[in-house]
Protein backbone atom coordinates (compact mmCIF):
# COMPACT_ATOMS: atom_id res chain seq x y z
CA UNK A 1 0.00 0.00 0.00
CA UNK A 2 1.39 3.16 -0.75
CA UNK A 3 -1.06 5.25 1.35
CA UNK A 4 -2.33 4.60 4.54
CA UNK A 5 -4.97 6.74 3.94
CA UNK A 6 -9.04 5.26 3.62
CA UNK A 7 -10.34 6.43 0.64
CA UNK A 8 -13.80 4.19 0.37
CA UNK A 9 -15.29 3.41 3.96
CA UNK A 10 -17.79 0.57 3.01
CA UNK A 11 -19.93 -0.71 6.70
CA UNK A 12 -22.89 -3.06 7.04
CA UNK A 13 -23.98 -3.25 3.47
CA UNK A 14 -27.27 -5.26 2.66
CA UNK A 15 -27.60 -4.93 -0.98
CA UNK A 16 -31.65 -6.77 -1.69
CA UNK A 17 -33.20 -7.56 -5.11
CA UNK A 18 -36.93 -8.35 -6.06
CA UNK A 19 -36.67 -11.29 -8.11
CA UNK A 20 -40.62 -12.38 -9.20
CA UNK A 21 -41.72 -11.35 -5.83
CA UNK A 22 -39.07 -12.57 -3.69
CA UNK A 23 -36.53 -10.70 -1.84
CA UNK A 24 -33.29 -11.98 -2.48
CA UNK A 25 -30.57 -10.98 -0.16
CA UNK A 26 -27.27 -10.46 -2.21
CA UNK A 27 -24.89 -8.84 0.12
CA UNK A 28 -24.52 -9.24 4.09
CA UNK A 29 -23.98 -6.60 6.44
CA UNK A 30 -20.31 -6.29 4.25
CA UNK A 31 -17.69 -4.29 5.73
CA UNK A 32 -14.14 -3.06 4.09
CA UNK A 33 -11.88 -0.27 3.95
CA UNK A 34 -10.15 0.89 0.87
CA UNK A 35 -6.73 2.62 1.37
CA UNK A 36 -5.58 5.42 -1.57
CA UNK A 37 -3.14 4.08 -4.13
CA UNK A 38 -3.33 0.45 -3.20
CA UNK A 39 -4.57 -2.74 -5.01
CA UNK A 40 -7.45 -4.84 -3.69
CA UNK A 41 -8.53 -7.94 -4.91
CA UNK A 42 -12.09 -9.30 -4.05
CA UNK A 43 -11.85 -12.88 -4.46
CA UNK A 44 -14.60 -16.30 -4.65
CA UNK A 45 -16.89 -18.31 -6.35
CA UNK A 46 -19.36 -16.92 -8.99
CA UNK A 47 -22.23 -15.42 -6.99
CA UNK A 48 -20.50 -14.46 -3.96
CA UNK A 49 -21.50 -10.95 -4.14
CA UNK A 50 -18.14 -9.16 -5.71
CA UNK A 51 -19.45 -7.75 -8.78
CA UNK A 52 -22.83 -6.50 -7.10
CA UNK A 53 -20.61 -5.34 -4.25
CA UNK A 54 -18.26 -2.89 -6.57
CA UNK A 55 -21.22 -2.34 -8.07
CA UNK A 56 -23.04 0.12 -5.62
CA UNK A 57 -19.80 2.15 -5.62
CA UNK A 58 -21.18 3.33 -8.86
CA UNK A 59 -24.79 3.27 -8.85
CA UNK A 60 -24.82 0.24 -11.37
CA UNK A 61 -27.52 -1.88 -9.53
CA UNK A 62 -30.10 -3.05 -11.84
CA UNK A 63 -33.65 -1.90 -11.21
CA UNK A 64 -34.97 -4.21 -9.32
CA UNK A 65 -31.85 -3.76 -6.73
CA UNK A 66 -31.27 -1.60 -4.17
CA UNK A 67 -29.15 -0.55 -0.92
CA UNK A 68 -31.07 -1.68 2.36
CA UNK A 69 -28.82 -0.38 5.12
CA UNK A 70 -25.38 0.56 5.54
CA UNK A 71 -23.06 3.36 4.48
CA UNK A 72 -20.17 3.56 1.38
CA UNK A 73 -18.17 6.54 2.61
CA UNK A 74 -16.55 8.46 -0.01
CA UNK A 75 -14.98 11.83 0.23
CA UNK A 76 -16.96 12.33 3.43
CA UNK A 77 -20.51 12.12 1.57
CA UNK A 78 -22.59 8.22 1.83
CA UNK A 79 -23.16 7.53 -1.52
CA UNK A 80 -25.80 4.55 -0.15
CA UNK A 81 -27.49 7.91 0.02
CA UNK A 82 -27.67 8.62 -3.64
CA UNK A 83 -31.19 7.65 -5.54
CA UNK A 84 -30.66 9.99 -8.34
CA UNK A 85 -28.36 9.62 -11.87
CA UNK A 86 -27.83 13.64 -10.99
CA UNK A 87 -25.83 12.42 -7.56
CA UNK A 88 -24.27 9.38 -9.03
CA UNK A 89 -22.82 11.51 -12.31
CA UNK A 90 -20.49 13.06 -10.03
CA UNK A 91 -18.85 9.98 -9.06
CA UNK A 92 -19.48 8.15 -11.96
CA UNK A 93 -16.50 7.86 -14.36
CA UNK A 94 -14.67 11.30 -12.91
CA UNK A 95 -14.49 9.26 -9.34
CA UNK A 96 -14.38 5.63 -10.18
CA UNK A 97 -14.54 3.75 -13.09
CA UNK A 98 -15.03 0.56 -14.40
CA UNK A 99 -13.24 -2.64 -16.75
CA UNK A 100 -16.01 -4.85 -17.53
CA UNK A 101 -14.49 -8.49 -18.42
CA UNK A 102 -16.23 -8.85 -21.95
CA UNK A 103 -14.95 -5.84 -23.91
CA UNK A 104 -17.04 -6.77 -27.03
CA UNK A 105 -19.72 -6.07 -25.05
CA UNK A 106 -18.32 -2.66 -23.71
CA UNK A 107 -17.79 -1.01 -26.94
CA UNK A 108 -20.61 0.21 -29.68
CA UNK A 109 -19.94 -1.81 -33.21
CA UNK A 110 -21.05 0.93 -34.76
CA UNK A 111 -18.89 3.50 -33.30
CA UNK A 112 -14.96 4.02 -34.12
CA UNK A 113 -12.66 3.93 -30.92
CA UNK A 114 -11.53 6.90 -30.90
CA UNK A 115 -14.54 8.57 -30.72
CA UNK A 116 -15.92 5.89 -28.49
CA UNK A 117 -12.79 7.29 -26.10
CA UNK A 118 -13.52 10.70 -26.89
CA UNK A 119 -16.86 10.50 -25.36
CA UNK A 120 -15.31 10.07 -22.03
CA UNK A 121 -12.80 12.66 -22.31
CA UNK A 122 -15.38 15.35 -23.44
CA UNK A 123 -17.68 14.36 -20.72
CA UNK A 124 -15.19 14.67 -17.45
CA UNK A 125 -12.38 16.44 -19.27
CA UNK A 126 -14.38 19.47 -21.00
CA UNK A 127 -12.03 19.21 -23.73
CA UNK A 128 -13.01 19.51 -27.57
CA UNK A 129 -12.17 19.41 -31.40
CA UNK A 130 -8.45 18.87 -32.12
CA UNK A 131 -7.44 19.02 -28.18
CA UNK A 132 -9.65 15.89 -27.21
CA UNK A 133 -8.51 13.97 -30.30
CA UNK A 134 -4.72 14.40 -29.07
CA UNK A 135 -5.75 13.35 -25.71
CA UNK A 136 -7.03 10.33 -27.21
CA UNK A 137 -3.90 9.53 -29.13
CA UNK A 138 -2.03 9.96 -26.20
CA UNK A 139 -4.58 7.77 -23.60
CA UNK A 140 -4.00 5.34 -26.97
CA UNK A 141 -0.56 5.03 -26.71
CA UNK A 142 -0.45 4.70 -23.03
CA UNK A 143 -2.12 1.21 -23.24
CA UNK A 144 0.00 -0.22 -25.80
CA UNK A 145 -2.29 0.24 -28.94
CA UNK A 146 0.48 0.76 -31.91
CA UNK A 147 -0.63 3.29 -35.15
CA UNK A 148 -2.86 4.98 -32.54
CA UNK A 149 -3.71 7.40 -34.85
CA UNK A 150 -4.54 4.98 -37.34
CA UNK A 151 -6.37 2.81 -35.27
CA UNK A 152 -8.55 5.83 -33.84
CA UNK A 153 -10.57 5.48 -37.05
CA UNK A 154 -10.66 1.54 -36.77
CA UNK A 155 -14.11 0.11 -35.20
CA UNK A 156 -13.92 -2.60 -32.74
CA UNK A 157 -14.63 -5.84 -34.64
CA UNK A 158 -11.23 -4.72 -36.44
CA UNK A 159 -9.53 -5.16 -33.05
CA UNK A 160 -8.35 -8.70 -31.10
CA UNK A 161 -9.95 -9.60 -27.87
CA UNK A 162 -6.43 -8.08 -26.20
CA UNK A 163 -6.87 -4.92 -28.20
CA UNK A 164 -10.53 -4.87 -27.40
CA UNK A 165 -9.77 -5.10 -23.78
CA UNK A 166 -7.38 -2.05 -23.85
CA UNK A 167 -9.45 0.23 -25.41
CA UNK A 168 -11.88 -0.50 -22.80
CA UNK A 169 -9.11 0.14 -20.01
CA UNK A 170 -8.12 3.68 -22.53
CA UNK A 171 -11.85 4.43 -21.80
CA UNK A 172 -11.67 3.85 -18.37
CA UNK A 173 -8.83 5.70 -17.49
CA UNK A 174 -9.64 8.49 -20.09
CA UNK A 175 -11.74 9.95 -17.34
CA UNK A 176 -8.65 10.32 -14.62
CA UNK A 177 -10.55 8.38 -12.04
CA UNK A 178 -9.33 8.04 -8.73
CA UNK A 179 -10.75 4.54 -8.48
CA UNK A 180 -10.47 1.78 -11.37
CA UNK A 181 -12.78 -1.20 -10.64
CA UNK A 182 -11.58 -3.81 -13.21
CA UNK A 183 -14.24 -6.96 -13.05
CA UNK A 184 -13.03 -10.38 -14.21
CA UNK A 185 -10.96 -8.17 -16.40
CA UNK A 186 -8.88 -11.34 -17.97
CA UNK A 187 -11.41 -14.11 -18.14
CA UNK A 188 -12.49 -13.29 -21.63
CA UNK A 189 -8.51 -13.64 -22.84
CA UNK A 190 -6.03 -16.14 -23.15
CA UNK A 191 -3.10 -16.75 -20.87
CA UNK A 192 -0.37 -14.72 -22.80
CA UNK A 193 -2.59 -11.65 -23.32
CA UNK A 194 -3.82 -11.84 -19.63
CA UNK A 195 -0.17 -11.46 -18.62
CA UNK A 196 -0.03 -8.40 -20.77
CA UNK A 197 -3.40 -6.95 -19.66
CA UNK A 198 -2.38 -7.16 -15.89
CA UNK A 199 0.74 -5.88 -16.18
CA UNK A 200 -0.68 -2.45 -18.36
CA UNK A 201 -2.78 -2.36 -15.43
CA UNK A 202 -0.20 -2.61 -12.53
CA UNK A 203 1.79 0.11 -14.30
CA UNK A 204 -1.46 2.13 -15.02
CA UNK A 205 -1.95 1.94 -11.28
CA UNK A 206 1.69 2.99 -10.64
CA UNK A 207 1.27 6.12 -13.45
CA UNK A 208 -1.75 7.39 -12.66
CA UNK A 209 -1.69 6.88 -8.75
CA UNK A 210 -5.14 4.66 -8.93
CA UNK A 211 -6.62 2.74 -6.02
CA UNK A 212 -7.41 -0.29 -8.13
CA UNK A 213 -9.62 -2.92 -7.48
CA UNK A 214 -9.93 -6.65 -8.67
CA UNK A 215 -12.86 -8.72 -8.72
CA UNK A 216 -11.72 -12.23 -9.95
CA UNK A 217 -12.40 -15.98 -8.93
CA UNK A 218 -8.81 -16.63 -10.06
CA UNK A 219 -6.29 -16.62 -7.03
CA UNK A 220 -3.11 -17.09 -9.80
CA UNK A 221 -3.79 -13.79 -10.84
CA UNK A 222 -4.34 -12.15 -7.79
CA UNK A 223 -1.06 -13.36 -6.70
CA UNK A 224 0.84 -11.09 -9.09
CA UNK A 225 -1.49 -7.81 -8.48
CA UNK A 226 -2.82 -7.29 -5.49
CA UNK A 227 -1.46 -5.70 -2.00
CA UNK A 228 -4.18 -7.18 -0.16
CA UNK A 229 -7.00 -9.94 -0.85
CA UNK A 230 -10.57 -9.90 0.73
CA UNK A 231 -12.54 -13.17 0.83
CA UNK A 232 -16.22 -12.72 -0.17
CA UNK A 233 -18.19 -15.62 0.47
CA UNK A 234 -22.38 -15.73 0.19
CA UNK A 235 -22.72 -12.21 -0.26
CA UNK A 236 -20.26 -11.13 2.99
CA UNK A 237 -16.56 -10.59 3.07
CA UNK A 238 -15.20 -13.57 5.45
CA UNK A 239 -11.18 -12.90 5.18
CA UNK A 240 -8.97 -9.97 4.81
CA UNK A 241 -5.41 -9.57 4.88
CA UNK A 242 -2.09 -8.66 3.01
CA UNK A 243 -1.45 -10.79 -0.22
CA UNK A 244 0.88 -13.16 1.61
CA UNK A 245 -1.45 -13.60 4.69
CA UNK A 246 -4.03 -14.58 2.94
CA UNK A 247 -1.88 -16.90 0.92
CA UNK A 248 0.33 -18.46 3.35
CA UNK A 249 -1.59 -18.13 6.72
CA UNK A 250 -4.95 -18.24 5.46
CA UNK A 251 -7.54 -18.96 8.73
CA UNK A 252 -11.05 -19.27 7.36
CA UNK A 253 -12.10 -22.50 5.93
CA UNK A 254 -13.39 -21.25 3.12
CA UNK A 255 -9.78 -19.20 2.08
CA UNK A 256 -8.33 -23.28 2.89
CA UNK A 257 -11.20 -24.66 0.26
CA UNK A 258 -10.43 -21.91 -2.08
CA UNK A 259 -6.41 -22.02 -2.08
CA UNK A 260 -6.92 -26.50 -2.54
CA UNK A 261 -8.55 -25.86 -5.67
CA UNK A 262 -5.42 -24.31 -7.43
CA UNK A 263 -4.23 -26.20 -9.89
CA UNK A 264 -0.54 -25.62 -8.77
CA UNK A 265 -1.68 -28.07 -5.24
CA UNK A 266 -2.69 -30.84 -7.60
CA UNK A 267 -0.54 -34.18 -7.58
CA UNK A 268 -0.05 -35.93 -10.83
CA UNK A 269 -2.55 -38.74 -11.42
CA UNK A 270 -4.97 -37.07 -8.71
CA UNK A 271 -8.13 -35.50 -9.20
CA UNK A 272 -7.92 -31.94 -8.64
CA UNK A 273 -9.53 -30.67 -5.09
CA UNK A 274 -12.90 -29.41 -5.83
CA UNK A 275 -15.09 -27.56 -2.68
CA UNK A 276 -18.02 -29.96 -2.31
CA UNK A 277 -21.90 -29.00 -1.60
CA UNK A 278 -23.34 -25.26 -3.57
CA UNK A 279 -23.28 -22.08 -1.85
CA UNK A 280 -26.66 -20.98 0.03
CA UNK A 281 -29.84 -19.99 -1.16
CA UNK A 282 -30.00 -16.07 -0.68
CA UNK A 283 -33.46 -16.10 -0.67
CA UNK A 284 -33.59 -17.50 2.94
CA UNK A 285 -32.15 -16.49 6.22
CA UNK A 286 -28.52 -17.63 6.53
CA UNK A 287 -27.73 -18.98 10.16
CA UNK A 288 -24.59 -19.19 11.67
CA UNK A 289 -21.34 -19.08 9.16
CA UNK A 290 -22.31 -19.10 5.88
CA UNK A 291 -19.75 -22.00 4.84
CA UNK A 292 -20.53 -24.30 7.65
CA UNK A 293 -23.12 -26.83 5.82
CA UNK A 294 -19.79 -27.00 2.85
CA UNK A 295 -17.05 -27.35 6.16
CA UNK A 296 -16.08 -30.78 7.18
CA UNK A 297 -14.55 -29.20 10.12
CA UNK A 298 -17.28 -26.73 11.79
CA UNK A 299 -18.37 -26.51 14.76
CA UNK A 300 -21.64 -26.53 16.55
CA UNK A 301 -21.72 -23.13 16.82
CA UNK A 302 -21.31 -22.09 13.27
CA UNK A 303 -24.79 -23.48 12.55
CA UNK A 304 -26.29 -21.14 15.57
CA UNK A 305 -24.93 -18.19 15.64
CA UNK A 306 -23.02 -15.90 12.82
CA UNK A 307 -19.07 -15.41 14.10
CA UNK A 308 -17.47 -11.68 13.74
CA UNK A 309 -13.90 -10.35 12.77
CA UNK A 310 -11.53 -12.10 14.79
CA UNK A 311 -7.97 -10.04 14.24
CA UNK A 312 -5.18 -12.21 13.33
CA UNK A 313 -2.79 -9.71 12.83
CA UNK A 314 -3.28 -5.48 12.65
CA UNK A 315 -4.03 -6.38 9.06
CA UNK A 316 -5.32 -9.62 8.63
CA UNK A 317 -8.85 -10.88 9.84
CA UNK A 318 -12.00 -13.45 9.40
CA UNK A 319 -14.79 -14.25 10.58
CA UNK A 320 -14.70 -17.80 11.34
CA UNK A 321 -15.14 -19.45 15.24
CA UNK A 322 -11.60 -21.26 14.72
CA UNK A 323 -10.13 -18.42 15.52
CA UNK A 324 -12.14 -17.83 19.29
CA UNK A 325 -9.82 -18.71 21.76
CA UNK A 326 -12.23 -21.23 23.84
CA UNK A 327 -12.55 -23.31 20.02
CA UNK A 328 -10.81 -26.45 19.73
CA UNK A 329 -7.24 -26.02 17.42
CA UNK A 330 -8.45 -27.66 14.03
CA UNK A 331 -5.50 -27.74 11.52
CA UNK A 332 -5.43 -26.56 8.18
CA UNK A 333 -5.61 -28.94 5.14
CA UNK A 334 -2.11 -30.61 4.49
CA UNK A 335 -2.30 -28.49 0.59
CA UNK A 336 -2.33 -25.41 2.99
CA UNK A 337 0.54 -26.41 4.55
CA UNK A 338 2.48 -27.33 1.83
CA UNK A 339 1.93 -23.91 0.60
CA UNK A 340 2.97 -22.17 3.56
CA UNK A 341 6.83 -24.42 3.58
CA UNK A 342 6.72 -23.14 -0.13
CA UNK A 343 7.02 -19.87 0.61
CA UNK A 344 8.99 -20.30 3.31
CA UNK A 345 11.51 -22.16 1.32
CA UNK A 346 11.34 -24.99 3.18
CA UNK A 347 10.77 -27.02 0.36
CA UNK A 348 11.86 -26.41 -3.18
Amino acid sequence: MTDSRVILSVKDLVVKFNLRGRVLTAIRGASLDIYAGESLAIVGESGAGKSVFTKTFMGLLDGNGWIDSGSIIYNGEDLAKYKTEDDWIKVRGKEFAMVFQEPMTSLNPLKTIGSQVEEAVVLHRGLKGEEAKKVVIEILTDVGIEEPEKRYYQYPHEFSGGMRQRVVIAIAVACKPKVLICDEPTTALDVTIQAQILKLLKSLQKKHNLTTIYITHDLGVVANIADRIAVMYAGDIIEIGTCEEVFYNAQHPYTWALLSSLPQLGVKGKQLYAIKGTPPNLFNEIKGDAFAPRNEKALKIDFIKRPPYFDVSPTHKAKTWLLDPRAPKVEPPESIKKLCRQWKGDIQ
